[in-house]
């Protein structure tokens, strides 16, 4: 036979072959691969939003390392003499410089650039939906709480990559918001001075060190603390398994889908290429952070209607909110207009997104393993939180081009600013009373659905001379996603106290109990409570008779 040989009687397999068992005799690599290569993966578009945020990662690697090649990360002055004339013989930064010089004299460099800058506003674009999509239908739920934290803290690094980033090239946008960014450090109190001393390596923008540190930040420290992450997330989702929608015969400990090998590689293969073509694509005809129209920084100019990437937005706008509020203390000034909007309000901003699965678990006392996604319908308050958090993010998202919107509209500034200050409180609120109304509405169709049926269209003459339509059975597929059982076992009880005093542990028990009725009675207000499947076929009709 072609390939094969014998020897003495045995067969002989070309080097190749040995190579390979021999690599197997010592790893066990076929075991691992047969285990591996078949595991499943659920089809559903939503979990394609995590892989956007992986290739826009890996083109960003690609391309950053290209740019790597011809940026120069100096402070030092020089005086500009490429082929953009409208420049030619200015004073600038050498990092501008090699900015324009990518951009107009090495062969493809504004395409990567153009590319580079795409891809890092939809890599934190993905990341953000991403998590909404883990947030509204619960999966975040144990045991998946170690990937919610790495999933928050790759977003908020992102952000700050994201931002290193956009400064690099010292032109004069980005040279103002590391000048804001700069009073943002100074208003921490006590150690603000000396952390600007520290970051900047002396005062922004005197010092020549502070571009070269800034590009080992951007290039080394924090790619490499992302790359890490993302590489224990996707070893910790592999270990997990992947959640999946509640569907016919789906169960929490059984996970259906489409084998590793050779359907989701093969798509994940093709959907890596859209990535790419769509963000080769955008950087070709949609342009995006044009430095040259910019300038130089320069300390005492600012350029009109300047405004930062969409993902620093918030941060802007809750400056521009925030009214003139300072105090001296033993002879230090806090700078309260800058301290709340800038460093207390992203912190806890972070820190409540990273926190919030051990809230719920805590309001509702659910201990189980989940693999079961919720509709977002079946878990009302949760849903409702998200909704007046998107409110709260958008109205400062909104405010950050507060000025824009009163140029465009022909509106006072003064107007502008005092309707976000007050939407900063009043439109979470409205979002939340709405989404949750909208939820248990939804809810309410579906138990009607499930106990009447679709409507067929169908119309019968009834005895008495009247019509009525006649409704059929929902499909099996369609009816399984209406039969999520109720949590009852998770609502706690009211606490009775024999004496009525306010110790500690009474009024710990009182908020839980209320905490945990805030979050369930809105769930089983209609069958649907979104919190785990069924453990076999017509167990809702049979907890539907025994509470009946």
């Amino acid at each position: 036979m072609a390939g094969r040989e014998r020897d003495g009687g045995k067969q002989r397999l070309p080097a190749g072959w040995k190579l390979v068992y021999g690599v197997n005799d010592r790893l066990g690599s076929t075991t691992f691969l047969r285990t591996n290569l078949g595991k499943a993966f659920p089809k559903h578009w939503s979990f394609l939003l995590g892989e956007i945020a992986l290739y826009s990662f890996i083109v960003l690697i690609l391309t950053g390392v290209y740019l790597t090649l011809f940026f120069r990360p100096s402070g030092m002055t020089v005086l500009y003499d490429g082929s953009y004339t409208q420049l030619r013989g200015v004073k600038m930064s050498e990092a501008y410089a090699s900015t324009l010089n990518l951009s107009f004299d090495v062969r493809g460099g504004l395409l990567m650039r153009q590319i580079h800058h795409w891809a890092a506003n939809v890599f934190l674009a993905a990341i953000c939906v991403h998590l909404l999509r883990i947030f509204f239908t619960g999966a975040f739920r144990k045991p998946r709480e170690i990937n919610w934290l790495i999933g928050v803290t790759l977003f908020a690094l992102s952000v700050l990559e994201g931002f290193a980033g956009y400064s690099l090239p010292d032109d004069l946008l980005s040279g103002t918001g590391l000048r804001i960014a700069e009073g943002i450090v100074l208003s921490i109190p006590v150690i603000g001075t000396y952390l600007t001393l520290w970051m900047f390596g002396g005062q922004f923008p005197a010092s020549e060190s502070f571009i070269p540190r800034l590009f080992t930040v951007h290039i080394l420290l924090i790619p490499g603390i992302l790359l890490a992450l993302i590489t224990a997330h996707l070893m910790i989702l592999w270990h997990q398994t992947h959640t999946q929608w509640p569907g016919k015969g789906r169960r929490e400990q059984a996970v259906q889908g489409e084998p590793t090998f050779p359907s989701f590689m093969a798509q994940s293969g093709a959907y890596f290429l859209y990535t790419f073509g769509i963000l080769a694509g955008l950087a070709t005809f949609a342009q995006i952070n044009p430095v040259w129209l910019y300038g130089p920084y320069d300390p005492d100019e600012v350029s009109f209607g300047s405004q930062p990437d969409w993902y620093i937005a918030f941060l802007e706008g809750s400056l521009r909110i925030m009214g003139r509020i300072s105090t001296d203390v033993a002879g230090h000034t806090i700078s309260w207009n800058v301290l709340l909007p800038a460093v207390v309000l992203p912190m806890v901003f972070f820190g409540s997104i990273a926190l919030y699965p051990f809230f719920e678990r805590w309001a509702t006392g659910d201990e189980r393993i989940h693999h079961l996604l919720d509709r977002p319908r079946n878990a009302a308050t949760r849903t409702a939180i998200g909704a007046a958090v998107i409110a709260w993010y958008g109205n400062l998202w909104a405010a950050g081009g507060n000025d824009i919107l009163s140029n465009a509209f022909k509106i006072p500034l003064f107007w502008t600013t005092w309707f976000f200050r007050v939407g900063f409180f009043v439109f979470p609120v409205l979002a939340f009373i709405v989404a949750r109304r909208v939820c248990l509405s939804l809810q309410r169709r579906d138990l009607q659905k499930r106990d009447e049926g679709v409507e067929s269209g169908l119309i019968s003459l009834t005895p008495d001379g009247g019509y009525t339509e006649r409704h059929e059975r929902s499909a099996p597929e369609a009816a399984a996603i209406l039969q999520t059982r109720q949590p009852r076992e998770l609502v706690a009880a009211y606490p009775h106290h024999i004496i009525p005093l306010p110790t500690p542990g009474r009024v710990r028990t009182q908020v839980r109990t209320r905490t945990n009725r805030f979050y369930l009675n809105y769930q089983t207000e209609s069958h649907g409570g979104g919190q785990g499947d069924l453990k076999r076929e017509g167990a809702v009709e049979k907890e539907k008779k025994e509470t009946s």
